[in-house]
């Protein structure tokens, strides 16, 4: 069976250093207060991967460590490990976590580094811890809940994961419905805007670098005189109808020259080649001149045009509040935003169909959640009435009461309240005002048996017996000697009548030297632990105490 065999801690709290030897079966870890026991379930708590804090390092020291051997015989916990790159050796498995005081948390499972989350999926499957905190959790109708859907079993768990997945869907769908009835008139703003603006782009058209060429071109209007008088000169001066020489005349005339030279002297050949192009390049040029002579004398567009049309651009400009080329640019996710609101209504429908569709779902799963509840209510009734009567509290019941309501919320739509009537005729009150500080611990002991399962091998009480004392501490002490002959019991306890029962008892002691406190960690055996029990009972070891240890030592070797 799976069991956590050894406990090793350094530097926490006020244990330097301590190995605690556990069995299977039932350990009682007991001390005076302040001694440090439960620094043992802070370390248990550690290599369960839970937040570590760096108070919980001894004073004077930079660094805690805890290290856990557990003996594993759960197949997926190996496979979890073995897939971390951890190795569980001839089925023993080591865990690890270190903390220093700058707050780095170091895990480790099989020799391997892993994340602290690692430890936490490990817990789950290794070791229960249950204290002080959790009883006071069990006021809480949100633990109530969550402790009767356990007694419900897979049957439940696998609903209840089917309905989180519909609530998700349905509360997605309502939400979605929701923004855009809230958001109507922002949306509605936002689209006519987009509206306007594109329109305004449809209506004006410009084109991309159309403000750059009209400044231009307006530019070579507002100058045309100047422009005409130097074109005509330059045309002059490259081709003209008079004697006088002009460019293309001289430059033919060095090539037609130059070519009847080159038959007597072929190295003229390259000279050649470059006059026949500049003859051709200044005759091009002559022609581009004319064309630019008679664009300006016929131009496409007059002055007004272009400045009117510069005008249209500007304004629009003004209008958008940003670049034409920015708004150009924009345009095509302005148009998909535009069809997606326009879409407003018809996603509506669609969502207001889909969340009918998904409550009618989810309030049929809510439905089936709650009859399996009321089913594990009275099971759960059943089985923690006969663990009160084991544990002194023989005319308690417990009532488990599922309430649906019309709020259909995250795990359903049932109200969980757990009342305790203490005896015969007595009106069940809610647990949370009608039990005591010992009732309530052996409520959640009850409940914690009536839920064991052995997914979980290892069960940890810290003081579970906190406000009990008498016989109903005998009582506690027996049902957990029970228990412990299915799984690995641990407790953390100061009554003597509980730690008669464990097979297994470990001391914490503190020690000091007028300077520093230290705790030590050991089993005690015979007159040791007839001497602890003493101490427990009367706070000394007196020949009273002592009888009254080795009565219940005798009393506890019959369980039941």
């Amino acid at each position: 069976m799976t069991r956590l065999d050894e406990l090793t801690i350094r530097s926490l709290g006020v244990i330097d250093e301590a190995r605690v030897p556990v069995g299977a079966g039932f350990t009682a870890i007991t001390g005076e207060t302040g001694a440090g026991k439960t620094m043992l379930v802070q370390a248990l708590a550690l290599l369960r991967g839970e937040r570590a804090d760096v108070g919980v390092i001894r004073s004077g020291e930079d660094r805690a460590a805890v290290q856990g051997v557990w003996i594993v015989d759960d197949a997926d916990a190996v496979a979890l490990v073995e897939d971390a790159g951890g190795v569980v050796d001839d089925g023993e498995l080591i865990l690890g976590r270190a903390l220093t005081r700058e707050g780095r948390s170091r895990a480790q499972a099989g020799g391997a580094a892993v994340p602290a989350g690692l430890l936490r999926e490990l817990a789950d499957r290794l070791v229960a811890v249950h204290g002080q905190a959790d009883q006071q959790r069990l006021r809480s109708p949100d633990a109530q809940a969550a402790a009767l859907d356990r007694a419900a079993g897979e049957r439940l768990a696998a609903l209840l994961a089917e309905y989180v997945g519909e609530h998700e869907a349905w509360t997605a769908a309502r939400d979605a419905a929701a923004r855009i009835r809230d958001e109507h008139d922002a949306r509605a703003a936002e689209a006519a805007s987009i509206r306007a603006e594109l329109e305004d782009l449809e209506a004006v058209d410009p084109q991309p670098g159309e403000q750059d060429e009209l400044a231009a071109i307006a530019h070579r209007l507002e100058h045309s005189e100047a422009l005409r008088a130097e074109l005509a000169e330059a045309h002059g001066a490259l081709s003209n109808d008079e004697d006088e020489p002009d460019a293309v005349t001289l430059a033919g005339r060095a090539r037609r020259l130059v070519e009847r030279a080159s038959g007597d002297d072929a190295a003229l050949g390259g000279a050649l080649d470059l006059l026949v192009q500049a003859d051709a390049l200044l005759q091009e040029a002559s022609s581009a001149v004319v064309r630019a002579l008679d664009d300006l004398e016929r131009p496409e567009r007059s002055l007004d045009e272009v400045q009117e049309r510069r005008a249209q651009l500007t304004a629009l400009e003004r209008r958008l509040g940003r670049t034409l080329e920015e708004a150009l640019e924009a345009a095509p996710a302005a148009a998909l935003r535009l069809a997606e609101l326009d879409g407003d209504d018809a996603e509506l429908e669609r969502l207001d169909a889909e969340e009918r569709a998904r409550h009618e779902a989810v309030a049929a799963l809510a439905d089936r959640l709650s009859a399996l509840r009321q089913e594990a209510a009275r099971h759960l009734e059943a089985a923690v009435g006969e663990e009160l009567a084991a544990l002194a509290m023989p005319n308690a019941r417990l009532v488990v009461e599922v309430a649906p309501t019309d709020a259909l919320g995250p795990r359903g739509r049932d109200r969980v309240t757990m009342l305790l009537a203490p005896h015969p005729g007595a009106e069940p009150r809610p647990v949370q005002r009608g039990a005591s500080g010992g009732e309530l611990s052996r409520i959640m002991l009850a409940l914690e048996v009536a839920l064991a399962d052995e997914s979980v091998p290892t069960m940890v009480f810290d003081e579970v017996d906190a406000g009990v004392g008498g016989a109903a501490a005998t009582e506690i002490g027996r049902r957990l000697a029970r228990l412990a002959e299915h799984c690995q019991v641990i407790v953390v306890t100061h009554l003597a009548q509980v730690a008669a029962f464990a097979e297994r008892h470990v001391r914490v002691e503190k020690g000091t030297d007028g300077r520093i406190t230290a705790s030590q960690v050991s089993p005690v055996e015979g007159e040791e632990r007839l001497a602890e029990l003493a101490r427990m009972l009367s706070g000394t070891a007196s020949e009273t105490a002592l009888a009254h240890a080795r009565e219940l030592l005798d009393d506890a070797r019959v369980v039941g």
